[in-house]
């Protein structure tokens, strides 16, 4: 997940899941303000966790 500003202004919160190596889908969630996009993304972030799933760690290579 990631929040993002559109080229009209507007806060974007970005959604992709699916398997590794594989394309997967993606939603996106558009709001007038970024407070918004990111107290989206903290309720999701708070129920992925309550149901076990940890965040990916970041590789440098």
């Amino acid at each position: 997940m990631e929040v993002t500003t559109t080229l009209f202004g507007e806060a974007c919160l970005n959604r992709s899941w699916g398997r590794i190596g594989k394309r997967g889908q993606s939603i996106n969630h558009h709001f007038e303000r970024e407070e918004e996009a990111v107290d989206l993304f903290l309720i999701l972030t708070r129920r992925k966790l309550a149901k076990g799933y940890q965040p990916r760690s970041h590789r440098q290579s």
